[in-house]
């Protein structure tokens, strides 16, 4: 910034208007951000680490990431001049609610979470991946030798060997780290990996189950073939000499005996109902829940009547939505994908 002083001091701030203390000023943070243009001339992203701005998250960090070129302006003392924050900063962002001297520590964080998502900059990238919020949900606990340290062991299942068991307490740990410290972040969290299992059922009415675009969907989010409820024999077998190798059967009851024991049923709604639960506590319940997820898509909701299980709504009133823009909605709140 000296570089583009005025005077003898070369100057870089000034005091505010209408008084108060001293505010970087405009000319010479344009005349700065001007000699980091990219070789094309295109100007940088510009940040600005600020009380006023959003809070850093991951979301926004992997946002940097992806830029071609960020400048970080380092404000001091009022802040920076409000005529270059409008004109030319992209993002303002914040750390937490304190005021700090300078912008020089939150650019250091800044720079330093943007660095771990660079290949090779961390040895093992699947540790990045593990990290706590890289899915949203905070990582597990993590322990090493002694494996027993003022006499507290380390949990028998990381010494066991059992590589599966080892993932689904991790797993399983992480659930409830979050439930129990940071609940909020559920809402907006990727839980794919999270859950045990995961499965779809469409009650069909007639033949014009798109069963490609369902099955592309499930295909899109890790789950396995859509399973087809139709009551009516004639319509199944239609299904069947059209598709197949698809999962078509005559009641949810029989989709959730294949599935086996301990599953948790989810009724899609459109709009809600008495007893309906919002999103955001469907994908809690599913959290919690140690075994097989379905969620049930009807286009009546008469038709999901005698399934026991949650019952959760997508829109705060009916809506003529298909069915596969229904079901897509439906898995990208409830179970996220990264």
């Amino acid at each position: 910034m000296r570089d583009f002083g005025r005077g003898n001091y070369r100057q870089i701030d000034d005091y505010a208007f209408g008084s108060g203390g001293m505010v970087l000023a405009a000319p010479q943070l344009k005349e700065a951000l001007d000699s980091v243009k990219t070789e094309s001339g295109r100007k940088p992203f510009v940040v600005y680490p600020s009380p006023q701005g959003a809070l850093i998250s991951q979301e926004i960090i992997e946002t940097l990431a992806h830029q071609e070129h960020v400048a970080i302006i380092c404000g001091h003392y009022e802040g920076i001049d409000e005529r270059f924050v409008e004109r030319y900063v992209d993002l303002e962002v914040s750390i937490g609610d304190c005021v700090l001297t300078g912008g020089e520590i939150p650019a250091m964080l800044i720079v330093d979470a943007m660095s771990r998502l660079v290949p090779g900059a961390v040895g093992k990238s699947k540790a990045v991946i593990e990290d706590s919020f890289y899915r949203g949900m905070l990582d597990n606990p993590n322990y090493t030798r002694p494996a027993v340290w003022e006499g507290v062991e380390v949990p028998e299942v990381l010494t066991g060997g059992n590589a599966q068991e080892i993932s689904r307490w991790r797993r399983r740990e992480a659930v409830r780290r979050t439930l129990t410290r940071r609940p909020e972040l559920i809402s907006r969290a990727s839980v794919r990996e999270y859950l045990q299992g995961v499965n779809v059922a469409v009650i069909a009415e007639n033949e014009s189950v798109n069963l490609a675009g369902l099955s592309e969907i499930c295909r899109a989010y890790e789950i396995g073939r859509p399973y087809i409820i139709a009551e009516r024999k004639e319509i199944r077998e239609a299904m069947k000499r059209e598709y197949p190798e698809a999962k078509i059967i005559g009641s949810v009851k029989k989709a959730i005996n294949i599935l086996g024991e301990n599953v948790l049923a989810v009724k899609i709604s459109e709009s809600p109902s008495v007893n309906s639960l919002h999103s955001f506590e469907i994908k809690r319940r599913c959290l919690e829940h140690d075994g097989n997820v379905l969620f049930i898509f009807a286009q009546d909701d008469r038709m999901l009547e005698g399934v026991d299980g949650l019952t959760g709504y997508l829109f705060g009133e009916s809506s003529d939505v298909p069915a596969g823009v229904r079901i897509g909605i439906a898995l990208d709140r409830l179970i996220g994908k990264r």
